[in-house]
């Protein structure tokens, strides 16, 4: 199976809404990042579609996560970026996020001065060339990843 068409069989397993809000962030994502390599990491706790300049998850810069009720922007070195405004949540030694409910908090000028700042710090992604897509890992225990009523 191709990596697009297993990411579409790990995005079915979410709500519709909750794929919705995933498609959008991650084409939002693509468009600042054309050039960079996507991880994907089918989790125990989430969907982690990565975004970096090679297929090292050290060179990641930030990563768009699914979970049952909503998605998540991740910033691998979010620790060191400036957040004036005080959106980054997150209290380990490197990553922060920000949960993008609703959707259009990804718009947010706050919000893409942080992607800025996170490209910045970022290794500097391909001048030129596409953007592949890697499944680096597949967990075969899984929470359930609708909701639980």
């Amino acid at each position: 199976m191709k990596a697009e068409e297993q990411l579409e069989s790990f995005l079915a397993k979410y709500s519709p809404e909750v794929v919705s809000n995933a498609r959008y962030a991650l084409a939002s994502v693509q468009a600042r990042l054309p050039t960079a390599t996507r991880l994907v990491y089918d989790n125990y706790n989430a969907l982690v579609i990565g975004f970096g300049a090679t297929d090292r998850v050290g060179d990641i810069i930030l990563s768009i996560a699914l979970y049952p009720r909503y998605v998540t922007l991740f910033f691998l070195r979010g620790a060191e970026l400036p957040d004036p405004d005080g959106l980054l949540e997150g209290s380990g030694s490197q990553v922060r996020s920000v949960r993008l409910d609703p959707i259009s908090r990804l718009e947010a000028p706050e919000v893409g001065a942080l992607i800025d700042a996170a490209i910045a710090y970022g290794r500097p992604l391909p001048a030129e060339g596409d953007s592949p897509l890697i499944i680096k890992s597949i967990s075969a225990k899984q929470r359930p990843r609708r909701p639980i009523r």
